[in-house]
């Protein structure tokens, strides 16, 4: 079904239907608002942002300035009104022809754009229906969000019912690369997180509940589980609050160590304890197929062709033998920056919150640690790395070998994520994810570049090209355009 047709008997109807679409639009994402004047296109357009936002807002209509840009957490949203447009062309001189690939953007007035119609659009329609109104949604490249409108709001808002949360104020606090997303709820209660995990997608929520009690457990902050709705993929869990380590040293950057070093510290907690039973526990021949997303996904990005893998799997497989396979430990795979939150009300170790842990799984200790240091969306600086580093090393068996297990894992990461990224633009639509290969590709070299990896190093320089400027916008340009394999 490509075709979907909402009825929306109230205002509030309106309101909900743009924060379900906040959750579901990811940069690159044009969504073509019609109807007549006074259908209810702003209406849902301010709803849309405010959700996507966070916040309350004054969300002024574009009519006479055409074009009204935000800054939201991860991706910018554009919301232009063309009616005052004389020519499709004029469209180029408004910037839209960059957002489009870049943003997340509303279109009242779509007619106006003649050709340049975005070749992945989603058409909304909106149309009276008594005192309520109707929304059509027409969405052929965008058959999930199809699937989560129909039934998915329903749902979740007869689990928040259930939970005594069905009057809370929703609004969106979060998505990320997977098919999850976050609301924040408002209301008689306080405020709490809505996950939503749509079956089949690859979370479980089960293992979320699982990891998270085992780490509340141990003494550390993982949400408090509110509620539960598992055949359905929605948790209702604590609000831990806004105060990523993110936000907090961008806007004091003398933050970074003190912060940094919590999250060290925890990660030495964690591992002084066995890991629940159970989780899976990859060889190195298992982690070194996973890097093999880069050849296969970075490289024909840019290419055109898939590479021979194998000598690049026994290559790192090795190093992985060599240099981290060592006693496992319990690893959390997403341990960065905005997954952590300062809880400065709390006492010692449970003063870092902890986010985005359902993955977790038995690896080795430098594993977390590299995810941390190395972030795909920000830059540590390096007294902070090296001092981490030294921090972390002083408490493994082998203090000496730490710098090649390190790097090994440093470069095994980097290359999985190379892939992934590109995989997110090719298949899943999301070309924003390109803008961060760069950075990834940095810590990849810097990794290569220990004396242990020169095998590797050199495999890499044959299959991998650079991410120059050009080769990213054949990544770019390629959004959504692949299937799945």
């Amino acid at each position: 079904m490509t075709t979907l047709t909402l009825h929306l008997p109230t205002e509030d109807d309106t309101t909900r239907l743009g924060q379900t679409l906040a959750a579901q639009l990811r940069a690159g994402d044009a969504v073509l608002l019609s109807g007549p004047i006074g259908a209810g296109k702003s209406h849902l357009a301010r709803a849309l942002i405010r959700a996507r936002l966070g916040r309350m807002e004054d969300i002024p209509s574009p009519t006479f300035t055409l074009v009204q840009t935000y800054d939201a957490p991860g991706v910018e949203i554009w919301h232009a009104d063309l009616y005052r447009l004389t020519h499709p062309d004029d469209v180029w001189e408004l910037g839209l022809d960059d957002a489009f690939a870049t943003a997340i953007c509303l279109i009242e007035w779509p007619d106006r754009l003649g050709a340049h119609v975005p070749a992945r659009a989603i058409h909304l329609t909106l149309g009276a229906d008594g005192d309520g109104r109707t929304a059509t949604l027409t969405a052929p490249h965008h058959p999930a969000l199809i699937a989560a409108l129909a039934p998915r709001a329903a749902l979740s808002q007869g689990f928040l019912a259930r939970a005594g949360w069905g009057q809370a104020t929703r609004r969106f606090l979060a998505g990320d690369a997977s098919d999850r997303s976050y609301d924040r709820l408002t209301g008689a209660h306080g405020s709490a997180v809505l996950m939503d995990a749509p079956p089949g997608k690859g979370d479980n929520p089960a293992d979320f509940i699982a990891i998270a009690t085992h780490l509340r457990r141990i003494g550390l902050s993982a949400p408090a589980i509110l509620a539960a709705d598992l055949p359905n993929g929605f948790l209702l869990l604590e609000d831990l609050g806004d105060g990523t380590f993110a936000r907090l040293i961008a806007a004091d950057p003398a933050l970074e160590t003190p912060l940094y070093t919590a999250a060290t510290d925890v990660l030495l907690h964690l591992h002084r304890h066995p890991a629940p039973p159970g989780l899976p526990d990859l060889s190195p021949e298992d982690w070194a197929t996973a890097a093999a997303f880069a050849p296969d996904w970075y490289s024909f990005a840019i290419t055109g062709t898939r590479p021979d893998t194998t000598a690049f799997r026994a290559t790192l497989a090795h190093a992985l033998h060599q240099h981290a396979n060592g006693p496992r430990v319990l690893i959390l795979r997403d341990y960065h920056a905005e997954n952590l939150l300062w809880l400065p009300e709390r006492r010692g170790m449970a003063r870092a919150g902890l986010l985005d842990f359902q993955l977790a799984q038995n690896g080795q200790p430098g594993y977390d640690l590299v995810s941390l240091l190395q972030d795909a969306r920000r830059d540590v600086t390096p007294a902070t790395e090296a001092a981490m580093i030294a921090r972390f090393a002083a408490h493994q068996p082998e203090p000496n070998g730490f710098a090649a297990a390190y790097a090994t894992l440093g470069a095994q990461r980097a290359l999985r994520i190379l892939g992934i990224f590109a995989r997110l633009s090719l298949v899943a639509g999301k070309p924003g994810y390109a803008a961060l290969i760069p950075r990834v590709w940095a810590h990849l070299q810097r990794n290569l570049a220990h004396p242990a990896l020169a095998p590797l190093r050199e495999i890499c320089a044959q299959l991998l090209p650079e991410p120059t400027p050009e080769a990213l916008t054949r990544i770019k340009d390629q959004c959504g355009q692949h299937p799945s394999r």
